[in-house]
């Protein structure tokens, strides 16, 4: 989402509109209203309607359930970037009395801390908070299902103590900070804790029957950081757009990379999905794009947010119906339907303004044991490490000023590469974690581990 383009064509526009009208009709759902982001801007706005006369637009408020997450994460992420607190932390350590102090706060963020799913008691969604005034009823006297950091296990109350801790370090209520902190500086103003005019409201659809039944819209209280928010498509997808990029005044393009980075385990049917979480955002593998985001649902409401950071490309669905249309489906199909038939082009390439001839010296061709691997200078200042049969440990690395190279991904992230010189300054192999890539396959006249058999290569002789 880096480079403005053109409007989408009128045959991408009609098959956009149609999958949602198919989604509207299918799903039954009372309202259905869409959204496309390309080139760091919203280009397609799409509404079906039970009403003929009314299509709602893209200032039109849905409840967004557990998108709501997102923002608690973003919160807490800044929280970490200022040095007050570390994502290692046990709660406790910044809010005693929990009954849940033990789970860090990375666990809470990725749903790995093994609370619960939901709270005890009356069903939280469809009561008032104030039936839960403290921490303590949010959990339990056996708030625990599961080992810490052992399994990802989505927990609702896990983000509320989120938002409490967020409380407690800025000593002002959740609400107060998110609307300071990000929904003012991402210009998010359509966005709320409480439904402000013009809103849908919230239906449930009978499952046998063609009729409908209002749902309440209650205030979650100390639940309001997992799912009390309210918004358009008009504003997620600005925030869309930030959590692709981020935003100098709210968090770091590299701290929102962190979001969208897997952080929890993933279990035996959530591989079969493709499916994970990271801090605050899920992550899926779909018709072979990497999409993040996130699904939300409160009784009336169902919202969905699904972008591809490679494709430059975001979705944005919203209804207001309790169950129906699958809308994380509707944002995938949105999302390929733009991807396929506009296919993003790429930038021109350009070389560097200037090549470190240092850095020249050692780029080509190396080998690691007799596997082969390219070394290549990018225009970005990167080397990058890749098997030259394609299939292998590959990783990008980033320059660290005193000779070496820190990996960037896989698993080379975070890993020394060092370049070992001879005695008369020229290159002689490359050190990478105690790996030794050589010139030449098991060239002895670097010192290989183990070094080479004194007969060299033969044949079967």
């Amino acid at each position: 989402m880096t480079t403005t383009q053109e409007e989408l064509l009128p045959g991408t526009r009609r098959a956009l509109l149609h999958r949602i009208a198919l989604a509207q009709a299918e799903g039954r759902a009372p309202s259905l209203v869409a959204a496309v982001v390309r080139g760091s801007r919203a280009v397609w706005h799409g509404a079906r309607s039970m009403r003929d006369e009314h299509a709602p637009d893209e200032n039109v408020q849905y409840r967004i359930g557990s998108i709501t997450k997102t923002f608690t994460a973003v919160l807490v992420l800044r929280l970490r970037d200022e040095g007050a607190l570390d994502l290692g932390d046990p709660l406790e350590k910044h809010l005693p009395g929990t009954g849940a102090g033990h789970a860090t706060i990375a666990e809470l963020l990725a749903h790995t801390s093994g609370l619960a799913a939901e709270t005890p008691g009356p069903w939280w969604e469809r009561t008032p908070g104030s039936l839960r005034p403290e921490l303590t009823d949010l959990l339990g006297e056996q708030p625990l299902r599961h080992p810490a950091g052992r399994r990802h296990h989505y927990s609702n109350p896990g983000y509320a103590l989120l938002g409490a801790l967020v409380e407690q370090v800025r000593g002002a209520s959740w609400e107060d900070v998110l609307q300071r902190e990000v929904l003012e500086p991402l210009g998010l103003y359509r966005t709320s804790v409480r439904p402000r005019d013009p809103h849908a409201g919230g239906w449930a659809v009978h499952p046998w029957a063609d009729v409908m039944l209002p749902e309440p819209a209650e205030d979650l209280g100390r639940m309001g950081p997992a799912g009390q928010l309210w918004s358009t498509t008009g504003d997620l997808a600005r925030f869309a757009v930030f959590l692709a990029h981020g935003h100098d005044s709210v968090l770091s393009a590299e701290s929102v990379r962190e979001m969208r980075t897997p952080a929890a385990p993933a279990e035996v049917a959530d591989l079969a999905d493709g499916a994970t979480y990271g801090l605050g955002l899920q992550i899926q593998h779909c018709g072979g794009r990497v999409l993040v985001g996130h699904s939300g649902s409160l009784p009336g409401f169902l919202a969905n947010l699904t972008l591809s950071v490679e494709d430059d490309v975001a979705c944005v669905v919203l209804a207001n119906c309790t169950s129906g249309p699958a809308l994380s489906t509707v944002g995938a199909d949105l999302l390929r339907i733009v991807t396929e038939a506009e296919p993003r082009i790429p930038a021109p390439w350009r070389p560097l303004r200037e090549a470190d001839p240092s850095v020249l010296e050692y780029v080509g061709q190396w080998y690691w044991g007799t596997q082969g691997f390219a070394l290549r200078l990018t225009a970005d200042g990167l080397v990058s490490l890749e098997p030259l049969s394609g299939r292998g440990r590959r990783s990008r690395f980033r320059q660290n000023g005193d000779g070496t190279w820190t990996g960037l991904e896989g698993y080379y992230a975070g890993e020394l590469l060092r370049v070992v010189r001879r005695p008369d300054g020229s290159v002689s192999h490359l050190d990478l974690g105690s790996f030794v890539f050589t010139r030449q396959p098991y060239d002895d006249s670097a010192p290989l581990p183990g070094g080479t058999d004194p007969e060299g290569w033969r044949g079967i002789g």
